[in-house]
């Protein structure tokens, strides 16, 4: 259960929060994006309705195909991570320059640093978010582009608990089952949970080249405390091309404080286009998490992929 947590809160893309982010480093992914607030965007009949945002998020696939095929190509990599105190002073950071090739070893590091606290006196990383940051980006740096999905073979909770990542990430609004008191609170667009968000939709430019919808859902500001409290999900923006509704980007914030575990984590993904694909280039992750009896855990990391190339 505890490393289903840690997974939940690692892998789960604008300037303006429902709630306030925790004041530390936090790159915002949407920063590069140009927001017209004075454009409409034509809901209903007339225009896009809120089915074709809603559709779109739960039905794409385009944004893990995206993390996969990115393996087929070489390209730099920028990794930057850092922990916490009970103040947000840092303890410790690491930061790495990577290249991965489609052949051969995978894998080059070019360079890296680490300052402070950050291992056990075994070798392992003092905080389990670190190291699941670690296993998933590594290990995705180190392996090859495969044209078929290859499906996890030895059924390990590992292996179920990175199924359900997924689902969180590249499908947000279905059911995250087999984790009590957090597998419903996914849904946030069933019937009943729609009536405790807001939605805003926005024109804009990317990277000042590609014109975007920005899609909005957060938790409305008149709900009662107890209500507000028990929606995880605060809010999801998610960035649509719009000429081809392909997803550029995306923000997840989310938060929970119950009596099994209590978290507050923002992230941000961005894709950009490479020929005709679409690839990531930028992760930012920030959170804390406590699990009682277990040491509490605050780490921020940014990831930054550059130079996409077919060999």
């Amino acid at each position: 259960m505890r490393l289903y947590l840690l997974l939940l809160i690692l892998i789960a893309s604008c300037p303006e929060l429902y709630s306030q982010a925790i004041p530390r480093f936090n790159p915002d992914t949407i920063l590069t994006m140009k927001m017209d607030e004075d454009a409409v965007v034509k809901v209903g009949k007339a225009g896009l309705d809120i089915e074709d945002f809603i559709h779109e998020i739960i039905t794409d696939s385009s944004f893990y195909e995206a993390f996969r095929i990115m393996k087929k190509y070489t390209f730099n990599a920028e990794n930057n991570i850092f922990t916490y105190d009970k103040k947000d002073k840092i303890l410790g950071s690491i930061y790495r320059k990577l290249t991965h090739y489609p052949t051969g070893n995978h894998l080059k590091v070019i360079e890296e640093k680490t300052k402070g606290d950050l291992y056990k006196s075994n070798g392992n990383y003092e905080l389990k978010t670190v190291e699941m940051f670690d296993h998933i980006f590594t290990n995705a740096y180190k392996s090859a582009y495969s044209p078929v999905m290859i499906k996890n073979s030895n059924g390990s909770k590992n292996d179920s608990y990175k199924d359900k990542l997924k689902t969180l990430i590249f499908s947000p609004g279905k059911p995250v089952k087999g984790i009590p008191l957090i597998s419903s609170k996914t849904e946030i667009f069933t019937a009943n949970m729609r009536q405790y968000y807001n939605y805003a939709f926005a024109k804009g430019m990317y990277l000042d080249s590609i014109p975007v919808y920005r899609f909005k859902v957060t938790v409305k500001p008149d709900l009662g405390s107890w209500t507000t409290n028990g929606i995880m999900i605060k809010e999801l923006t998610t960035i649509f091309d719009q000429r081809n509704f392909q997803i550029l980007g995306r923000y997840i914030d989310m938060k929970l404080d119950n009596l099994a575990f209590n978290f507050d984590v923002q992230m941000n993904i961005e894709m950009s286009y490479f020929g005709e694909d679409l690839l990531p280039t930028k992760v930012s992750y920030q959170g804390n998490w406590d699990v009682p009896f277990k040491k509490q855990e605050r780490a921020s990391f940014l990831v930054l992929h550059k130079g996409y190339k077919l060999e």
